[in-house]
């Protein structure tokens, strides 16, 4: 793996961590959540940020004012976008097997084609936040893909919390009108050129009905119809215009992961002690992950660490993919551990020792005749642990049993001939790995998830965790998303397991 970029001071040292958590959310997108996002992520964040300072270097280094004039992406989509391009070179190096075979198929066709070929024909929201300003296209990204909430982006951009609402609505009519000037610069058919006026009489008010032909239009015409998702920001369409203009592949899936992230309150992006800066630690301690709780912060320039035990992962895959435990206090274990960046000061570990923190170790249960063990009642055990029965999930629970869980499944968004759904489950008890299982009705087929790996044994599916989330504390939640086709019908599935074990659900 290519040697990480070392921050210049703590405040990039705080913005490579949360540029970080973006970057590995979509590679393990790109590779499954393979043991290959991690090389994926540590390039493509090398080359972004040699992108970004070779940028800065170019003008100077000199900003005048927050409107400064700045033609490049900020600091997150282009790191995202730099992912887009080290999977093109892996795919030309022969090592495109490490991606998802759907990331493969999309690398080489047409739409892949679009985001570097000629300027004028690539996506309309690409350009349009090209264009923009980059503190304006900042605060735009922040709130509409990375869903961080008003407060955490005027924190991040320093604005003033209170005319964040206002400066925001005044980027979204910014950016609609460069996507605007930017869809007339586009070569266009005359058919297209001929419903460019009336695409943007529609789109200005949100009460306006679309005409039957324009309607028919948009159906057939794939730049259009970007141009309609990047002009009408009511529906809230924007998101996906912005995720799936700038990123490409994936680009749903991602901003679907961010949303959930921020939302159970694990992004680092959206965290309470953001304006703090974060360590880059010799042996990748202390990091945050993308969707998994904070681990140790330590404030640069001689603030003292704070009264946590820092789990320790070195950057990179250990030769012999062991773990050992470490518990932390009173606290939920840290999950995908931030890289190694060098320049700030270290504090313990050494680099080559791979540590993670579990839920505390179950309470041996007493053998007959022996007294119940007082202390041990009042806790719920950990489920999960490795030494306990494993769960095969090729059948149906067992309904006799007590449920230890309730399931929720979302249809996220349904077409003709797939679907998008998330399945959330919370817990009774405390988890140090899990396993979900359900059963579809309908026949239909899984494609590809996040925050999990799956297999499929005809009707029933079986999630199991992520090296990143596999820990649960009691009470708490976990989640996938994933992508299915199906045919005829697509009704909820049924029978959901956690572990073996019968949970209620809904949805």
């Amino acid at each position: 793996m290519p040697d990480l970029p070392t921050p210049q001071d703590a405040a990039e040292a705080t913005l490579f961590s949360e540029c970080w958590d973006a970057v590995l959310s979509y590679a393990d997108l790109c590779t499954g959540g393979s043991a290959d996002a991690r090389p994926l992520a540590s390039e493509a964040f090398s080359r972004g940020i040699r992108e970004a300072r070779a940028a800065e270097a170019g003008t100077g280094g000199k900003s005048f004012g927050r409107r400064a004039r700045s033609p490049r992406l900020p600091r997150i989509p282009l790191l995202l976008t730099a992912v887009r391009q080290t999977t093109i070179a892996w795919e030309a190096q022969g090592i495109g097997d490490r991606l998802v075979p759907e990331l493969r198929l999309w690398l080489n066709s047409e739409q892949a084609e679009r985001f570097s070929g000629p300027p004028l024909h690539r996506p309309l929201a690409l350009r349009g936040l090209r264009d923009m300003q980059e503190p304006d296209a900042a605060l735009l990204w922040l709130t509409e893909v990375e869903a961080m909430p008003p407060a955490a982006v005027a924190r991040r951009l320093g604005l003033d919390p209170a005319g964040v609402a206002e400066e925001l609505q005044q980027v979204r009519g910014v950016f609609r009108d460069r996507c605007h000037r930017n869809h007339l610069d586009t070569p266009l058919s005359e058919e297209c050129r001929s419903y460019a006026r009336l695409l943007d009489a529609v789109t200005r008010s949100p009460a306006a009905d679309v005409p039957d032909d324009l309607s028919r239009h948009l159906a057939r015409c794939v730049e259009c119809a970007e141009a309609a998702a990047c002009l009408k920001h009511s529906g809230g369409g924007l998101p996906s215009a912005l995720a799936g203009g700038v990123i490409g592949w994936g680009g749903l899936a991602y901003l679907e992961r961010r949303r959930r992230a921020v939302e159970s309150g694990l992004s680092r992006s959206a965290a309470d002690d953001l304006d703090e800066p974060a360590p880059w630690m010799q042996g990748s301690g202390g990091g945050r992950a993308r969707i998994g709780r904070a681990g140790l912060l330590a404030v640069a320039a001689g603030v003292s660490l704070l009264a946590l035990v820092v789990t320790l992962v070195p950057f990179g895959s250990g030769d012999d993919g062991t773990e050992t435990t470490a518990e932390s206090a009173g606290r939920r274990p840290a999950g995908e551990q931030v890289p190694s960046f060098d320049g700030l000061p270290s504090d313990s570990g050494s680099v080559g020792e791979s540590t993670s923190s579990t839920a505390s170790p179950k309470t041996p249960k007493s053998s007959a005749g022996e007294g119940a063990d007082t202390g041990s009642k009042s806790e719920k055990e950990a489920q999960g642990d490795s030494s306990s029965s494993a769960e095969e999930d090729g059948a149906a629970p067992n309904p006799s049993e007590p449920a230890v869980c309730h399931a929720r499944y979302d249809l996220v968004s349904e077409w003709p001939d797939g679907f998008q759904a998330t399945v959330t489950v919370k817990s009774d008890y405390a988890l140090d790995t899990w396993r979900v299982g359900w059963t579809f009705r309908d026949g239909q087929k899984m494609t590809q998830m996040w925050d999990g790996s799956f297999d499929q044994k005809g009707s029933r599916v079986t999630a199991s965790a992520a090296d990143y989330n596999k820990s649960v504390a009691a009470g708490g939640s976990l989640a996938v998303g994933f992508l299915a086709s199906w045919r005829d019908a697509n009704s909820p599935p049924v029978d959901f397991t956690l572990n073996g074990r019968s949970c209620t659900h809904s949805g």
